[in-house]
C-alpha cells in the first residue's frame, strides 16, 4: 500500500456547522450590544471581529495539509510488505484480537490461503501447540516450537511479540532443521559433491523412511539401471540388492558374477521419519583391494563424513588421516598436527601408546582400549581404542577418540558438588557444636559481669572474653552461611531497593580510584530473601572486585551492579545445565580488575580458599556468598577472562506466593526492659555448661527451673511435677529429640507454651518441627537474650 500524499482540503460539514454557529453568536452580540447601548460603534465592532474570526479560520481550513487536520486511518504495510516477501519462511503479523493483519506470499503458499493463526491446517495436535506458543509469546516476549506437520511437511515456528506497544505478534514458519539438513545433503548428493564421490568410486544414496529413493548420485545410477542418466528418485532401494546364500549383497543388475558390495549407513539426522543416508562400496576379494589403489581414498572420504573421532596410523606409526572430532577430542592444534599418537600424551604415557600402536600394526586383529592423558589437559583421562586396519592402503591402524568435553565438565560440576555438600555438613556440625561452647562462655561472661561494675580489675578483662566470643559467633555464622544451614529472615523485596540501602556503603568501600555504577532494568519480579544477607553477598563481591582492581597497579576501575528480569524463554535459549527454566531477577556485579584464572574459576567457592597474601583473606568471603545465595534458592555463576575483569551473576526466583513459616522468632531487644518473671519452667539441654548457665539465669530472674538432660527425662518429669508455665528446650538431643518431647508433653498439656533453642538453623528444623505455637531462640544467646525470651513467649501465652 502506498503512502498517502498530503493535499488540500476544504471544511468538513462538522466545521461548516460550526463557523455559522460561530457567525450567528457574532451577529447576536452585535445586536444585543444595539439594543442595550444604543451605540452603533460598538455593534458595529463587535460584528467585524466576528467577520475577521470566520474569515480566518475559513482560510486556515481552506487551504492546510490534510495529513494535518486528518489522522491517517490505517497503517502503511508497503515496506513491510516487501521485506517480508523477500523472506523464504512464511510470516504473518496478527494483533491483541487475534486478527490477520499481515503476510506474505510464502505463507499462503504454504497454508492455500490466509487462515489466521492458530488456526492452520496442521496434523495431529498442532494447531493447540501453537496456540500455547501465542499464549506464552505473549507472556515472555518469545515462543518457538521445533517440529510442527503442516499438510505432511514438517516444519518450526517462531513466536515473537512486536509493535511499538508490544500489540502483535510476528509467526515465521521455516522447514524443520532435520529437513534443511536433508534437502542439503540431498541436493549434494544428486549434484557435483555426489560426482566428486562417483569419481573415487563411493555409491551414495539418500533413503526415505519408507525405502524410496530421494538421491543417488551417478556411479550408483549407473551400477543399478545400466545408464548414469536413469531415473531412479522414487524408486524401491531394496529392489536393487540381492543377496547370495553366503550373505554377500550384490546389485541385481550384475547378477552372482558382480561385485560383493559393502553397506555403511551413516546415521546424520535422528528420528523415525528422518531419511537414511548409505554409502555402498565394493567389497575386497582376495586379500586386493576391488576397486584397485582408489580403497583408502574411500576409506579416507567415510572417516572425514562420520561423527566418530577417527584417525589412521600407518606401519611405521605415523598418522595418516585424522577427521575433525579426532582433532577436537585430542586437542590438537590444527596449525601443528602432531607426527606419531604418542605426540598426544603426557611423557607417562607415550610408550604405553607405542607398544599399543606396534602390535596392531603387526597384525593383531583384535581391538583394545586404554586409558590415555592428554598432553594439554592431563587431568582428565580420557578412552583411546586401538584396531588393526588391514586392507585400507597405507593404514595398518585405526584409532578411536571420544570427544569427552562435555562429560568432563559434567563430571566435574557434580564432584564440586559433592565436595561443597560434603564439606557443607561437615561445616554445620561443627558450627553446632561450637555454639554450645560459645552459648557456655558468653553466657558465664555475663553472670559474671552481674558481679563487677565498671573500674573493677576484672571488668575489662571479662568484658574482653565476651567481645572475643562474640567474634567467633560471627564465624560461626559464616560458617552456617556456606553450609546453607544459618537462620535466615527472609522478606519479600525488589533488588533495585537492596542496592539503594547498600549504594552508599559501597561507595566509601570502593574508595576514589574505583567507579560505582548502578543499572536497574525494568518489570523486575520480587524475590524472597534476606536483605541483610543480600547485602552481605554484595558487599562481599564488591570487596573482592576492589581488591581486584586495586592490586592492577593502583589504577582502579569500574564496578558494575546491574539488575533485570529474566524470563523463562531467555533462561531456555542459555541452555545451562543447572538453571532450571524459570522466571528470575538477575543481579549482576562486574568489575575491570586483573580477572580469575581459568584454573582455580572452579575453586573460588570452597571454603579457606584465596588468593590474597597470608593474613589479608579467610577464604571465607565467596564460600559465604554461595551458601547465602543456595539457600535463598538462587543460583551463582562466575565468569571471567585473566585481564579483563569478573563478572559474578546470581539469579533469584521470582517470588509468586508466599511462604508459611512454622515457628515464630524470638527477636532481641535493643533496650533492656524489667527481666523479672515468676513461674516454673521446664529446661531440656543435653549439653552440660549449656544446661547450667541456663538453670542459673533463669533462677536470678525470679523463675523456678526444672532440669532434664534429655528427653526421656523431661517427659518424668512432667509426669510427677506439675505444669510448667513453660518449656525451653534443645531441638537435637540424644535418646529423645526436642520436637518429639514436645508431642508428648502436648498430648497431657495442649496449651503448653514451647521455646525451642539450638545451634542449628531454624530453616533447617522447620522440616522436623510440625508443631503449632512454638518460638525459637537461637544459639549462642546471652543471659539477658534468654531472660527476654522466656518473658516474651510466657507474655504471649498470657494474652492469648
Amino acid at each position: 500500500m502506498a503512502s498517502r500524499p498530503a493535499t488540500f482540503s476544504s471544511p468538513t460539514a462538522g466545521q461548516r456547522q460550526a463557523l455559522i454557529v460561530a457567525a450567528l453568536c457574532g451577529m447576536s452580540a452585535a445586536l444585543i450590544a444595539l439594543l442595550v447601548l444604543r451605540s452603533l460603534e460598538i455593534a458595529g465592532g463587535f460584528a467585524a471581529a466576528m467577520l475577521l474570526v470566520v474569515a480566518t479560520a475559513f482560510v486556515w481550513h481552506r487551504f492546510s495539509p490534510a495529513a494535518a487536520a486528518e489522522a491517517p486511518a490505517d497503517v502503511d504495510w508497503s515496506v513491510a510488505r516487501t521485506l517480508a516477501a523477500a523472506s523464504s519462511d512464511a510470516l504473518a503479523v496478527t494483533d491483541r484480537a487475534g486478527k490477520l493483519i499481515c503476510a506474505n506470499e510464502t505463507y499462503r503458499a504454504r497454508f492455500g490461503g490466509y487462515p489466521t493463526p492458530p488456526g492452520l491446517p496442521l496434523d495431529g495436535a498442532g494447531t493447540a501447540d501453537l496456540a500455547s506458543a501465542g499464549r506464552t509469546a505473549w507472556r515472555d516476549g518469545s515462543a518457538q516450537i521445533d517440529r510442527l506437520v503442516a499438510r505432511g511437511r514438517p516444519m518450526a515456528v517462531a513466536v515473537d511479540r512486536a509493535g511499538e506497544g508490544d500489540d502483535m505478534l510476528v509467526w515465521r514458519f521455516h522447514d524443520a532443521a532435520g529437513l534443511d539438513i536433508a534437502a542439503n545433503v540431498q541436493s549434494l548428493i544428486a549434484g557435483s559433491t555426489g560426482d566428486r564421490l562417483a569419481a573415487a568410486g563411493i555409491m551414495a544414496a539418500l533413503i526415505a523412511p519408507d525405502g524410496k529413493l530421494l538421491a543417488a548420485n551417478r556411479v550408483l545410477r549407473e551400477r543399478s539401471m545400466g545408464h548414469e542418466e536413469s531415473v531412479v528418485v522414487g524408486r524401491d532401494f531394496a529392489r536393487f540388492l540381492t543377496a547370495d546364500d553366503k550373505g554377500q549383497v550384490r546389485f541385481e543388475r550384475e547378477g552372482g558374477k558382480g561385485t560383493p558390495l559393502r553397506i555403511l549407513q551413516i546415521p546424520f539426522l535422528e528420528g523415525d521419519d528422518a531419511p537414511i543416508l548409505v554409502a555402498l562400496l565394493d567389497e575386497e576379494e582376495s586379500g586386493q583391494p576391488a576397486i584397485g589403489a582408489s580403497a583408502a581414498a574411500h576409506v579416507k572420504s567415510l572417516i572425514s563424513l562420520l561423527p566418530v573421532g577417527l584417525a589412521l596410523v600407518d606401519r611405521d606409526g605415523r598418522f595418516i588421516q585424522m577427521n575433525d572430532s579426532f582433532v577436537r577430542a585430542a586437542l590438537v592444534d590444527p596449525n601443528q598436527p602432531p607426527l606419531y599418537p604418542g605426540d598426544l600424551v603426557v611423557r607417562e604415557d607415550k610408550a604405553a601408546v607405542a607398544d599399543a600402536v606396534r602390535k596392531f600394526a603387526n597384525g593383531a586383529t583384535h581391538s583394545a582400549d586404554m586409558a590415555i592423558r592428554l598432553k594439554d589437559h592431563p587431568d582428565e583421562p580420557v578412552a583411546l581404542t586401538i584396531a588393526g586396519a588391514r586392507g585400507l592402503g597405507d593404514a595398518a591402524v585405526l584409532l578411536s577418540l571420544k570427544d569427552n568435553g562435555e562429560e568432563t565438565r559434567l563430571k566435574r560440576e557434580v564432584a564440586q558438588a559433592t565436595k561443597m555438600q560434603a564439606v557443607g555438613q561437615l561445616a554445620g556440625g561443627v558450627a553446632h557444636d561450637f555454639n554450645n561452647i560459645l552459648t557456655a562462655i558468653i553466657g558465664h561472661c555475663d553472670l559474671m559481669l552481674m558481679r563487677h561494675s565498671p573500674g573493677d580489675s576484672d571488668y575489662d578483662d571479662i568484658q574482653q572474653v565476651k567481645a572475643n566470643s562474640n567474634r567467633a559467633a560471627s564465624l560461626t555464622r559464616q560458617l552456617l552461611a556456606f553450609s546453607r544451614q544459618q537462620t535466615l529472615r527472609p522478606q519479600v523485596l525488589q533488588l533495585p531497593d537492596v542496592i539503594s540501602e547498600v549504594s552508599q556503603l559501597l561507595k566509601r568501600l570502593m574508595g576514589e580510584t574505583v567507579k560505582l555504577e548502578v543499572h536497574h532494568g525494568r518489570n523486575l519480579g520480587p524475590v524472597r530473601a534476606d536483605p541483610g544477607q543480600l547485602e552481605q553477598v554484595v558487599v562481599n563481591l564488591a570487596v573482592n572486585a576492589r581488591d581486584a582492581m586495586l592490586s592492577n597497579e593502583g589504577s582502579g576501575g569500574t564496578l558494575t551492579i546491574t539488575c533485570r528480569a529474566v524470563t523463562a524463554a531467555e533462561v531456555r535459549k542459555l541452555g545451562n545445565d543447572i538453571l532450571p527454566v524459570a522466571d528470575y531477577s538477575l543481579l549482576e556485579i562486574a568489575d575491570t580488575g586483573t580477572g580469575i584464572p581459568p584454573d582455580i574459576v572452579g575453586k573460588i567457592f570452597e571454603p579457606f580458599f584465596t588468593t590474597k597474601e597470608v593474613g589479608k583473606g579467610t577464604g571465607l568471603g565467596l564460600s559465604t556468598v554461595y551458601g547465602i545465595v543456595k539457600q535463598s534458592g538462587g543460583y551463582i555463576f562466575a565468569d571471567s577472562r585473566p585481564g579483563r575483569g569478573a563478572t559474578f551473576s546470581i539469579y533469584l526466583p521470582v517470588h509468586t506466593a508466599g511462604t508459611p513459616t512454622a515457628t515464630k522468632r524470638v527477636e532481641p531487644r535493643d533496650k533492656p526492659a524489667d527481666l523479672w518473671g515468676t513461674g516454673t519452667i521446664l529446661l531440656v539441654e543435653d549439653e552440660d555448661m549449656v544446661r547450667v548457665v541456663a538453670e542459673r539465669a533463669l533462677t536470678r530472674q525470679g523463675y523456678t527451673v526444672l532440669t532434664a538432660e534429655h528427653g526421656e527425662a523431661a517427659l518424668e518429669l512432667l509426669a510427677t511435677s506439675d505444669r510448667p508455665d513453660l518449656l525451653i528446650s534443645d531441638v537435637v538431643m540424644p535418646t529423645m529429640d526436642g520436637p518429639t518431647m514436645v508431642r508428648h508433653a502436648r498430648e497431657r498439656y495442649p496449651d503448653l507454651p514451647i521455646l525451642f533453642m539450638s545451634g542449628y538453623a531454624e530453616e533447617q528444623l522447620r522440616k522436623s518441627i510440625d508443631l503449632d505455637n512454638v518460638s525459637f531462640l537461637p544459639k549462642p544467646f546471652s543471659v539477658q537474650q534468654l531472660a527476654e525470651a522466656a518473658r516474651d513467649v510466657l507474655a504471649a501465652a498470657a494474652n492469648d
